[in-house]
């Protein structure tokens, strides 16, 4: 799957007509096309598969999450963000080119997401629906208000209630929404939708522990980033709060529910199951 995900984000780059300078588009495609898991565009096609779609009838939207997670990560990585000179093991993209590519790059692999969608989709219901899930788990009580959140606690700390709270958002907003697109682009039913929601939801929490873990016990090799980083800017993490050993049995346990919620969908969501797994066994 990750290579027709990857087909479809080299075809969105090359679509871009000569108005796009190509020193922006280099830095998109740098970013955009580094070697990553794909994770969220492939929830996105397991979570059309899951109800008896097919995945291209979802590959836009899957285009559209990556492009989103990408230009959070060109932007997270900035000198006034997280300050990392790595990413997928190459420099960042401010690094490569200079922070004001980066930012523009950012910019725009935004704004291409939502254009993929909406040209992408004949069903013009679908293409809205997907926007506004995607437009709010990305946006100021999504991902980019659990980023702001994140960045206060390195200052002013924080309690349990206040850690759910920024990764759910930071992380989990746009997991869940990835496999919810992917639901939505193969014609769910309120029913199902709220299922992959739940999913996305736990799984969400689940690979924000285990990155926090990473980057306790992973190393630059394996994680293709700088490790050990997240204690020095004393950010609010799951091991931090709750110990190493106590966040492999939460991970674990965000599995394990939503295994459970998808088990109603039958052998169709076989697959998430799979994913959900290596949530807690990945190492990078």
């Amino acid at each position: 799957m990750a290579i027709e995900v990857d087909a479809k984000l080299e075809q969105c780059i090359a679509s871009l007509s000569d108005k796009c300078p190509d020193l922006l588009r280099k830095a998109m495609r740098y970013s955009l096309l580094s070697p990553g898991k794909r994770l969220r565009p492939i929830l996105c096609l397991l979570g059309a598969e899951a109800l008896g779609g097919d995945s291209g009838q979802a590959i836009a939207s899957a285009a559209a999450v990556e492009m989103i997670h990408c230009y959070s990560l060109i932007h997270d990585d900035l000198p006034a963000m997280d300050d990392d000179d790595l990413r997928r093991g190459r420099p960042t993209c401010h690094v490569q080119f200079d922070e004001a590519t980066a930012i523009l790059a950012g910019d725009a692999l935004q704004a291409l997401a939502y254009e993929t969608i909406l040209s992408s989709y004949g069903d013009t219901s679908i293409a809205v629906r997907s926007c506004l899930e995607l437009s709010k788990a990305a946006g100021a009580e999504g991902m980019v208000g659990g980023q702001s959140d994140d960045l206060h606690a390195e200052k002013a700390g924080g309690d349990v209630r206040m850690l759910h709270s920024i990764h759910a958002r930071k992380t989990g907003a746009m997991i869940q929404a990835s496999v919810v697109l992917g639901g939505l682009a193969a014609g769910g039913t309120p029913e199902e939708l709220e299922k992959l929601a739940q999913y996305g939801e736990c799984i969400g929490i689940a690979f924000q522990i285990v990155d926090d873990l990473l980057d306790v016990e992973g190393t630059p090799e394996n994680t293709g980033k700088r490790t050990g980083k997240d204690s020095d800017r004393g950010k609010l993490t799951f091991p931090g709060v709750y110990g190493v050993s106590m966040s492999h049995q939460r991970a674990e346990q965000f599995v394990e529910q939503a295994i459970t919620v998808v088990n109603s969908l039958g052998p169709a969501a076989t697959p998430l199951k799979q994913l959900a797994r290596y949530i807690t066994d990945r190492s990078h």
